[in-house]
């Protein structure tokens, strides 16, 4: 398979797409610009002969700033609005649009960098240091009553987070150990019980960003290596989406069926004119669909 170009190379360094009916359609961030980007819904359906997709008072992009330099990850809220991680720590968006940052977490040279709602309504959000040293990062929780904790450390780049439909796994990437892993999921102590999936290493790119279709098979896109990999069961490779852009950063499904995979990409640390697509969010539609139900920040 091979996914279509659907926008103009908009970010700096995509990532984090997230389809919810709550905020109607697709959102995903320019996360070193503090940004989240918002799709018009009725184009998301357009590929490549139709026009590569803008932004702006006539495009079907819109741009909205936090206040916040860095963005991290965004999730529906059950009341209306966002939960957001942004550099230090986390925000909650109001059905407005105003955000409120709450107080940060640390000071260190740390900044998030992908989480996930979990099926008790917290947000978990994993960082990564700037000079991506060797187990300077952690897992964190909010919890819908404000309380935040710190799950656990000794990670280095903390990526991809989904949860399977009954709530029981959760399937999870950091990247250098290039692999997805597996932990259950208890609402008392969080994820526990971490074990490998799938190896990685073997495959080009690195393993990034990650989602579920309605079966609870992987998605996860793969940094480098121009390609998104779909995972049976067992954790071997069923799919194979080539896409445009070597820094694939997330996938996402959506659309009003669930059935179209959404993919982000970056930038980031590349020269003018090389890998020209590159910050371009792409989509394809893989035969398979999302999960119905998405799950929502709060109680």
């Amino acid at each position: 398979m091979h996914a279509d170009r659907l926008t103009d190379s908009l970010s700096l360094h995509a990532e984090g797409p997230y389809w919810s009916d709550t905020w109607g359609g697709l959102r995903w961030v320019d996360m070193l610009a503090g940004d989240i980007l918002h799709l018009d819904p009725s184009a998301h359906g357009a590929g490549a002969d139709a026009g590569l997709l803008t932004e702006g008072p006539n495009g079907a992009v819109t741009r909205l700033p936090t206040p916040s330099r860095v963005v991290a990850c965004v999730r529906p809220a059950a009341g209306g609005g966002a939960v957001l991680a942004l550099e230090k720590g986390f925000a909650l968006e109001d059905p407005d649009g105003s955000i409120t940052a709450l107080p940060p977490l640390w000071d260190e040279d740390v900044r998030m960098n992908e989480g996930a709602i979990a099926p008790d309504g917290s947000f978990l959000c994993g960082s990564m240091a700037y000079d991506q040293r060797d187990g300077a990062a952690a897992m964190w929780r909010l919890l819908p009553d404000g309380t935040t904790t710190r799950l656990f450390g000794d990670l280095t780049i903390s990526n991809g987070l989904a949860f399977s439909a009954d709530g029981t796994r959760a399937f999870y990437v950091d990247t250098p150990t290039g692999r997805v892993d597996v932990f259950d999921w208890s609402d008392a102590d969080g994820l526990v019980g971490r074990r490998p999936f799938a190896d990685l290493t073997g495959e080009d790119g690195h393993p990034d960003g990650l989602c579920l279709d309605a079966a609870g098979n992987v998605w996860v896109a793969m940094h480098s290596g121009s390609q998104v990999l779909g995972l049976d069961e067992h954790g071997a490779v069923a799919e194979r989406i080539a896409v445009d852009a070597r820094q694939v950063t997330a996938c996402a499904f959506g659309g009003a069926d669930r059935d179209t995979l959404f993919i982000t990409t970056s930038r980031e640390n590349l020269a003018p004119g090389d890998d020209p697509a590159a910050g371009s969010l792409f989509a394809v539609r893989p035969g398979v669909r999302g999960a119905a139900e998405e799950l929502l920040f709060g109680d």
